[in-house]
């Protein structure tokens, strides 16, 4: 997604697509992610705040500081990365901050043979939300 998309359009992804943080990306060319905007953005800085979602841009309402990851990485620091910023997804970009991927909370549980690692994920992002 692109900064200057109105709000409306993020949530009709969301709605439509069921999928979590949307990555804002610089261009469509270079694919290099700026900044993130998900459903609690929406829900706090667009509905809460009584905006209108077909004036408001995304880049008014979205997180600016990311976390993310890099394909290299090994994937204890993505569950790190996970439970330390309760997330359950995270970017991952290339050497340019280039967009290549997400990693979630469920790749990890359907694609990765270790229940206890994933235990300990969702325990964690648990634990932390309510800090």
């Amino acid at each position: 997604m692109l900064a200057e998309r109105r709000g409306s359009k993020s949530g009709a992804i969301d709605e439509e697509g069921n999928v979590g943080p949307i990555p804002v990306v610089e261009n469509e060319r270079t694919k290099k992610l700026v900044d993130i905007v998900t459903d609690r953005d929406l829900a706090l800085k667009v509905v809460a705040d009584g905006r209108d979602p077909k004036v408001t841009k995304v880049e008014e309402v979205m997180t600016r500081e990311v976390v993310t990851c890099r394909p290299e990485d090994d994937l204890q620091r993505a569950l790190d990365a996970m439970s330390e910023h309760q997330l359950r997804r995270v970017p991952v970009v290339d050497d340019g901050n280039k967009l290549v991927g997400i990693i979630a909370q469920a790749d990890v549980a359907t694609r990765v043979n270790q229940p206890q690692k994933t235990a300990e994920t969702v325990e964690g992002i648990s634990l932390s939300s309510r800090r």
